[in-house]
């Protein structure tokens, strides 16, 4: 998709050769500043009771006189937020995707001017609106015919809303590498395929890539995540994908994403139901490709390594059992009491690779615990930090690119739970509070940087009629790594 400005008044849209106009509108609206052919045909439109001006509401016209464009669609804002303008324009993208429509022109009619958060929040529903799987589903409906999306703007901002455009391409198309990959079975998406993935983004936009196989893993002591992956046939993957930005004497900031391909819970069984969603396991993994792709074409001043541990977790003749000892790769051992909980054993090895970087700070990515989505549902992504200034950084960060998280506590009591007759550790705690003691095991390995974790068990991936995954959180991650740049 190509995404423009146009310095256009909004009186003068009705001369715009476009294939259709997408005008978001609300409470305060002047439609004379529309001109007499568009103000009129809204107007008619609110008197007429086809159109009320609430969150939601949209009118599609075919051929309104005297405008040139053949399809013009009102879409209702609740407000002038980025998140409430994002949502007008992909209601209004409702209406004309499945039509002839090449080029799109849109225009913001809200009392408050257009700006730049506003304009990202176009791309991203615009991207959204028009995504569809089809790697394996030959059935799906045909691409949209929409090719270029144009934002009428006032000459004074034109050059901050075309920034806020590009760096929304950038973020989108990180969103969109992320759920393609997710959405992927799992005997498409294995861990080879996440390693081919980096090494194609590695060839596509300069990025260093090294794919550490088992005997590299074995090596390097890591226990636990070599624990997870011995029962499947699928060889485990270790991948390391760096950004340079800036000078190599800078600290980089190092993401890491759980890569596992599918969870079928290992002895420790999970429920058939939805079992199926769990190729869905390597969210954090995709959304560290996502972030890393985005990164690379905005090109920011500076380093970023992104670590991907990539297996499954199955059952078999060779699978851990509940009851073992594992040794992780910080020398730590650990009592593996239920091998379901066995994202934050792959992660706890590659926290300590994290430590040969000397990172600025570490973020965690993981699809962990269902505990984390009783606790804040599917809006909201888990974040637990042992350090206040970096979770301000991405709480910060998320409200930026509309992809928000909320801080859960780390209070030093909850890491009683995860106390061990026969080993430093259990991988488990109580019931309670499960999201919490979860990070509490990662924070065990954290002792040498500052991080954060973010639990994305609620946000990677929607279910029911609408099931696929989201690409989150890439906008925030990478709206993270811009501000850093900053």
């Amino acid at each position: 998709m190509d995404f423009k400005t146009r310095v256009s008044a909004l009186k003068d849209l009705r001369n715009v050769e476009a294939d259709a106009l997408l005008l978001v509108v609300g409470e305060g609206t002047d439609s004379g500043a529309f001109g007499k052919a568009l103000g009129s045909a809204l107007e008619q439109a609110l008197s007429d009771s086809d159109l009320a001006y609430k969150p939601g509401r949209s009118l599609y016209l075919h051929r309104v006189a005297d405008v040139k464009a053949p399809r013009v669609v009102f879409s209702v804002a609740k407000n002038a937020s980025a998140k409430a303008f994002g949502a007008a324009v992909a209601g209004g993208l409702a209406a004309i995707k499945g039509g002839g429509a090449k080029h799109l022109l849109v225009a913001s009619a809200l009392v408050q001017p257009l700006d730049a958060a506003q304009a990202q929040a176009l791309v991203s529903a615009t991207e959204g609106a028009l995504y569809q799987y089809r790697h394996t589903k030959p059935s799906a409906p045909p691409a949209p015919k929409l090719q270029r999306v144009t934002l009428a703007c006032d000459a004074a901002v034109e050059r901050e809303i075309g920034d806020a455009l590009r760096r929304g391409e950038a973020i989108a198309a990180g969103v969109a590498l992320a759920r393609e990959c997710a959405n992927r079975p799992g005997n498409h998406c294995t861990p080879e395929f996440l390693a081919d993935e980096a090494r194609r983004l590695s060839k596509e936009h300069g990025l260093k890539v090294q794919v550490l196989q088992r005997k590299d893993i074995e090596k390097l002591g890591m226990g636990c995540f070599l624990a997870v992956a011995q029962a499947s046939a699928q060889p485990m993957r270790f991948i390391v994908l760096s950004y340079r930005g800036a000078a190599k004497s800078k600290a980089p900031l190092v993401l890491v994403g759980k890569g596992i391909t599918f969870d079928t819970g290992g002895v420790s069984l999970k429920p058939a139901a939805d079992m199926d969603e769990m190729k869905f396991d390597m969210g954090g993994a995709a959304s560290v490709l996502g972030t890393l792709r985005a990164v690379a074409q905005l090109k920011p001043k500076v380093n970023v390594v992104g670590l991907i541990p990539a297996c499954e977790n199955m059952t078999g003749g060779r699978a851990v059992k509940p009851g073992d000892v594992v040794t992780s790769m910080s020398g730590q051992t650990v009592e593996i009491l239920n091998t379901d909980a066995e994202g934050r054993l792959i992660l706890c090895d590659a926290l300590t690779y994290a430590e040969r970087f000397k990172p600025a700070a570490v973020v965690d990515i993981a699809t962990l615990t269902g505990a984390c989505v009783v606790a804040l549902g599917h809006h909201r992504s888990g974040l637990f930090s042992s350090d206040d200034a970096l979770a301000g950084e991405l709480d910060r960060a998320g409200e930026q690119g509309l992809d928000p998280c909320w801080r859960m506590p780390l209070d030093e009591e909850y890491d009683e739970g995860l106390k061990s007759n026969f080993a430093d550790m259990g991988n488990v705690g109580p019931r309670a509070g499960g999201a919490i003691t979860a990070a509490m095991f990662l924070k065990r390995y954290t002792t040498k940087y500052p991080w954060a974790h973010l639990d994305i068990a609620g946000t990677a991936w929607k279910t029911g009629a609408a099931k696929g995954a989201t690409g989150r959180p890439v906008s925030l991650l990478t709206h993270f790594v811009l501000g850093r740049a900053e």
